[in-house]
């Protein structure tokens, strides 16, 4: 019988190359992407949060001032395509990108994008003047700054507004409010 190793909290997790080329796309979307919104150079036009969700899931949320917003999770899989039809994804994403300037004006800049470790969720804010980086944990953000908790909040909120939005195409169901 083989021994399998259990994954300790320290180790990185186990990732597709399909996820790290998406991953990479998205931490480098310029901002000419966008060139028909209006933002200035200081501000956030997207985000690309690391979230574990497990010993051996984790997902990145993507997230853009047009409102788009993707999961790609570390295995290869993807959820992608939802803004296209749910306009609560759409207003949730658009939140947090514009609320997540806040956050970023007490980050520093970085170059590096590491894959979280520990518990830890990784977010990377997209600026016309670089990419910045904040860490959360989600075991003591109540006891974090007023701005990652924002941020917290509202990441959790796209997350919400993408899984009724996964369920929503499931059973083939038109959005809340939308006519059948």
């Amino acid at each position: 019988m083989a021994v399998v190793r259990r994954r300790s909290p320290l180790d990185p997790y186990p990732v597709t190359p399909k996820y790290l080329a998406t991953r990479n796309s998205a931490l480098h979307i310029p901002p000419a992407q966008f060139s028909n919104m209006k933002f200035k150079s200081d501000e956030v036009y997207g985000i690309v949060i690391d979230i574990p969700m497990g010993n051996t899931v984790m997902a990145s949320m993507v997230c853009f001032i047009n409102g788009a917003a993707n999961l790609y999770f570390n295995n290869g899989g993807e959820y992608t395509g939802a803004s296209t039809k749910y306009k609560s994804v759409v207003q949730a994403a658009r939140n947090l990108v514009v609320n997540a300037t806040a956050l970023k004006q007490t980050c520093k800049r970085t170059s590096q994008f590491p894959l979280p470790v520990a518990g830890m969720h990784y977010i990377y804010m997209l600026t016309k003047r670089g990419i910045f980086k904040a860490e959360i944990n989600p075991q003591t953000v109540y006891m974090d700054t007023r701005e990652k908790r924002v941020v917290y909040h509202l990441y959790q909120q796209v997350m919400g507004a993408l899984r009724v939005a996964q369920l929503r195409d499931a059973e083939n169901l038109p959005e809340s409010g939308a006519q059948a």
